[in-house]
């Protein structure tokens, strides 16, 4: 190897097999139906910017861990707010609020879900509300206020912003637009998930006659995985191993697969992997991926500068790839395995694999960006 043959060890903290996997498309598609996948492509093809984001072949890296190809979905290009966010929570800002402009919406949110839902109000002239903990950074809430949006700072984690986005929503009977669901608020997250199938459609027009072996797909509350497995079943007309990634403080799918329940995790440290560090798997993902994701995987905090640099020297590619540090999660766990002998046997990754990762994010914070690839 010459890139990954520095002597550095790419590192996860725990990996776990599903013991009740079972992949069954018709109970995926009962919890996020074809028509809901369907409306969204159809409504979000048509907004003004909508253009596919790049599907970048990681070819470097693809030879080097002696796979047949790495497909790295670049969501940097999404629209002007470098997530694919984007895609979920306008989508349910446009579908909860239905032309009503009188709505005055609101969420919580760790940076870019709330940036979805202040474009979304922006561009149907809403009213916004976004409640952020005291961890999301200076420039992400600016970027949000920037936006349009009225932005509360909250003492405390995720789950204490959102704890306030209800409080204050059920006082002043504004419209919550969250991408997290709970007993008797099911169809709002739903929306927001449909939307972040649009990538999956995408990518099965974007592959040609490739197949893809694996995916691994990124958590935080599940709303994406769980939107990607939706993809996969409406989609393609096969079944790729699948994994998810998250950091290890914050593993909430991993341990809720090993118990067969919904775990919540008292999370101790904040990750730098902060869009995913959330203590709680949401209830509408969950049923989606409590048995259709095949493996699990955490990861600490490590090698997340390390890679978000490598993406963008164009060390793994031929093109220099901005990468926010929730992009780094998938590259990381790949590389990992393919180190670990008894991982890579498991998963079955050889030099037939055609793996894709979701760079989920670009630079939505640039002063974090700089500094981690400078570090």
């Amino acid at each position: 190897m010459t890139i990954l043959s520095n002597g550095h060890q790419w590192k996860f903290s725990e990996f776990l097999n599903n013991k009740n996997y079972s992949f069954d498309k018709k109970k995926i598609l009962s919890s996020l139906s074809e028509k809901e996948i369907d409306n969204a492509y159809s409504s979000i093809s048509k907004w003004e910017g909508y253009n596919p984001t790049p599907l970048i072949s990681l070819n470097k890296l693809s030879k080097e861990l002696n796979l047949n190809n790495i497909f790295y979905k670049d969501e940097s290009k999404r629209f002007d707010l470098k997530s694919f966010k984007a895609l979920g929570g306008a989508y349910a800002v446009e579908k909860v609020t239905q032309g009503n402009k009188d709505i005055v919406v609101a969420t919580a949110t760790a940076g870019n879900h709330g940036r979805s839902v202040a474009w979304g109000a922006r561009r149907l002239g809403l009213k916004c509300k976004i409640f952020i903990s005291e961890f999301v950074s200076d420039a992400r809430g600016q970027a949000m206020s920037d936006l349009g949006a009225d932005v509360v700072k909250v003492k405390g984690n995720y789950e204490k912003s959102l704890i306030e986005c209800i409080k204050q929503s059920t006082e002043n009977d504004w419209q919550i637009v969250q991408d997290v669901a709970w007993k008797d608020y099911i169809q709002v997250p739903t929306y927001t998930m449909a939307g972040y199938t649009v990538m999956m459609k995408e990518i099965a027009d974007q592959i040609n006659n490739e197949k893809i072996s694996h995916v691994i797909l990124q958590a935080g509350v599940g709303g994406m995985a769980g939107a990607m497995v939706a993809g996969i079943a409406r989609y393609l007309d096969y079944i790729p191993t699948t994994l998810v990634v998250e950091p290890d403080s914050a593993a909430c799918v991993l341990e809720s697969i090993k118990t067969g329940k919904i775990e919540k995790i008292d999370i101790k440290r904040e990750s730098l992997m902060g869009g995913m560090s959330c203590g709680e798997v949401s209830l509408v993902p969950w049923e989606i991926l409590k048995n259709s994701v095949k493996h699990c995987i955490s990861l600490p905090d490590d090698d997340i500068a390390k890679t978000m640099k490598l993406l963008g020297n164009s060390s793994f590619s031929d093109e220099k790839i901005i990468a926010g540090e929730n992009s780094a999660p998938g590259v990381i766990s790949l590389i990992a395995s393919c180190e670990d002998q008894n991982v890579k046997e498991n998963l079955q990754l050889d030099k037939k694999s055609n793996v894709l990762v979701i760079g989920c994010e670009g630079d939505t914070d640039k002063e974090m960006y700089k500094k981690l690839i400078n570090n």
